[in-house]
């Protein structure tokens, strides 16, 4: 049976707490439990109101990866769910609004990933999101010299640009933005995109060609649209260290100079969040939000 924990009044089943889910470095499920414990108050605001989509890993990255989007088989009745519009037809998502739903949805293993727009109005996308994904043997030294570039180019639209780790090989930037849908966001995004091309041709590619990867930044522009996902900022990730998708600053963008110097995994964030609370807040008020020009 599996220990019961009461937590904040709901009763949660935790499984298999010793299983190693990370072989690389012995992390295991009651590790990747207390993580989420412990980033909860800055991981919940970047959660909540959004769908999620869980990619689970149950035995680690090593076993079965499997991308859910519909309401997983025996959620709690406690655990806030909602009718999301899709072209094939409405689904039902779920919510993460507390902690409770937190904890129960990391005893499922998983990595969170949420849209760029909130469950009350899902035809205003109210971020805008740049995955810059590098193609060896370009590694995220490269990733932070466009972003360099594409932060300059947001501020001259009034535009304030966030930075975070995607917790695997690259970087993301974010932004928040107001009086758009996703598809006006994705538009704008892709002339960016296209935009940093041109200025940087021997480093960015703005198509997902892969035989025009090696080498260069790809900066995929495409997750902003309405369908899509991103790994949602403190999330762990299903490699093979505990990594996540965690913020930095300016200043560790602009000085990065190695290919491990912005590797951050769990046992470094709550450090960080300590020194620094949440290097995304503002993002979360919507501070410096522009209307896309």
């Amino acid at each position: 049976m599996a220990p019961i924990t009461e937590v904040e009044g709901r009763r949660l089943a935790l499984s298999n707490l010793e299983k190693v889910l990370y072989p690389a470095t012995g992390f295991t499920k009651a590790e990747v439990l207390h993580y989420y414990a412990t980033v909860a108050d800055v991981l919940l605001p970047h959660l909540r109101d959004r769908p999620v989509s869980f990619l689970r890993y149950p035995d680690g990255p090593d076993g079965q990866v499997f991308f859910t989007k519909n309401v997983p088989p025996g959620t709690p009745d406690w655990v806030t769910t909602a009718e999301v519009p899709r072209s094939e037809g409405p689904a039902r998502m779920v919510l993460v609004q507390d902690l409770p739903s937190l904890m129960w949805a990391a005893n499922l293993v998983t990595e969170f990933h949420t849209h760029q727009w909130l469950i009350g109005d899902p035809g205003q996308a109210d971020r805008i999101v740049f995955d810059l994904d590098p193609g060896a043997p370009a590694t995220i030294v490269q990733c932070c010299e466009v972003a360099v570039w594409l932060r300059e180019r947001l501020a001259k639209d009034g535009i304030e640009a966030y930075a975070k780790t995607s917790g695997s090989k690259g970087l993301h930037l974010l932004a928040a933005v107001r009086g758009a849908s996703s598809d006006q966001v994705s538009e704008y995004a892709k002339r960016l995109a296209v935009e940093a091309e041109k200025a940087m041709p021997r480093l960015v590619l703005h198509r997902m060609t892969r035989s025009l990867r090696p080498g260069k930044v790809f900066v995929d522009w495409s997750q902003n649209a309405a369908r899509k996902t991103t790994a949602t900022p403190y999330t762990l990730r299903a490699r093979p260290e505990p990594s996540v998708s965690a913020p930095v600053t300016w200043d560790e963008v602009e000085t990065c100079r190695s290919p491990g110097a912005l590797a951050l995994a769990a046992p470094d964030v709550g450090p960080r969040i300590r020194d620094h609370g949440d290097l995304l807040a503002s993002l979360l008020e919507g501070a410096h939000a522009g209307p896309l020009p």
